[in-house]
């Protein structure tokens, strides 16, 4: 995962020869099989075909949005449920797949620089593993509470925490135009805010309604928090560890799992009863399928989030991560029947706004970084940039 620009990938075929294990001048009196031309010719037109796909632009654009689209859906899906509580065992089902999955495709050669596990770095890692929790776990509760669009659009506050906290610890700069997203950010979010509550006081449980939605904003103050104190630690530590593509991934994964595993059996309730009530019948298996698919998620958008940028360029992948707001949000009014109101789609209209705004402000600052000397510590790394996408789905 490298942060390169149109990278060209070529797969070379064996050469044809016409010799075979007979040697000599007899090959060329021996008829080749027509079995075995049509078979290496399909060969061929497979892997030119792969080999499109992995340089198509478009594709890999596609791909991320999907990746990250589908896992915020499925989990809203999980937690949605009007009886779940275990949101700890959720997650850590969710890392020890993933876990699991990055150890196959190690095994099997597709993950080629993932280096063994290293104690010493296991330990000045665990700090940031146990703010990673923090992180997931609030943010399950707040979209368990919360509806996608109004998630989607308060996941953004936590861009403005960030960049002034990359201005206290990392000497950064807030540009007026960066200014003026956050200014629609926060009124996107109040916007939000205020169709939501306004919704909720028109239903015939009102007072309920209006509960579940004080809790959410609760917990997704707390995410916003958790969140931007998990990027901003794991910018002062990643220069230090040498962490290669997988790495970051691979520790966060499995240094949470058995902290997730201790909160899950002393926060949560084992019995049965309360399991029936977690997974019913008529839906235990949907659920299971998209507690699995959730841990593939995890590495499904860390591989599109590299792929987007190999081909075509980080500015291009910055611009899709903020476009893909408008689709994420419009997904859970499809899904899951979100109120679609004057106040809710101008909210995320206004979310969706900021974001590009926010998106060319800091394409802008780049280049003009570029352009002069350097006198501040460089950014993160597209690889990084990638692994913290995965994180904030």
């Amino acid at each position: 995962m490298s942060d390169k620009k149109n990278e060209d990938y070529t797969i070379r075929m064996p050469d044809s020869d016409s010799r075979s294990v007979y040697g000599g001048e007899k090959d060329s009196f021996i008829p080749v099989r027509p079995s075995r031309v049509a078979s290496h010719n399909s060969h061929n037109s497979v892997a030119s075909r792969l080999a499109k796909i992995e340089n198509n632009p478009t594709a890999s654009i596609l791909a991320y949005c999907f990746a990250s689209i589908s896992m915020t859906v499925v989990n809203k899906y999980v937690v949605s449920g009007s009886e779940w509580n275990l949101n700890f065992f959720y997650l850590g089902v969710q890392s020890t797949v993933c876990i699991a999955t990055i150890l196959i495709l190690k095994q099997i050669g597709v993950i080629s620089n993932l280096a063994p596990f290293d104690p010493n770095k296991g330990r000045r890692w665990f700090p940031i593993s146990l703010l990673l929790v923090g992180m997931i776990y609030t943010s399950t509760k707040s979209l368990q509470y919360l509806s996608v669009p109004v998630y989607t659009i308060f996941k953004n506050l936590t861009i403005i925490v960030i960049a002034y906290g990359e201005v206290l610890w990392f000497g950064g700069s807030v540009t007026p135009l960066a200014l003026l997203s956050f200014g629609l950010m926060v009124l996107s979010s109040v916007v939000a805010a205020w169709a939501d509550t306004r919704h909720a006081g028109q239903t015939a449980a009102a007072a309920e309604a209006l509960a579940t939605l004080n809790a959410g904003y609760a917990w997704m103050g707390l995410n916003v928090f958790c969140t931007a104190s998990y990027i901003l630690s794991m910018r002062k530590v990643i220069k230090t560890m040498n962490f290669k593509d997988w790495d970051t991934m691979f520790y966060n994964n499995l240094l949470t799992i058995p902290v997730l595993i201790v909160c899950s059996l002393l926060a949560e309730d084992w019995s049965s009863a309360n399991l029936a009530k977690n997974f019913p019948q008529e839906t235990r298996n949907a659920l299971f399928i998209g507690m699995i698919y959730s841990g593939l998620g995890a590495i499904l958008i860390s591989y599109c989030s590299a792929w987007c940028i190999r081909v075509t360029s980080s500015t291009t992948y910055s611009m899709v991560g903020a476009l893909n707001k408008l689709p994420l949000a419009v997904s859970g009014l499809i899904f899951f029947a979100a109120p679609v109101t004057v106040g809710s789609v101008s909210a995320i209209l206004i979310g969706f706004i900021s974001g590009i705004i926010y998106t060319w402000a800091k394409v802008r600052q780049s280049e003009l970084a570029k352009n002069t000397l350097p006198t501040a510590q460089p950014t993160m790394s597209a690889s990084s940039q990638s692994n913290r996408d995965a994180a904030n789905s």
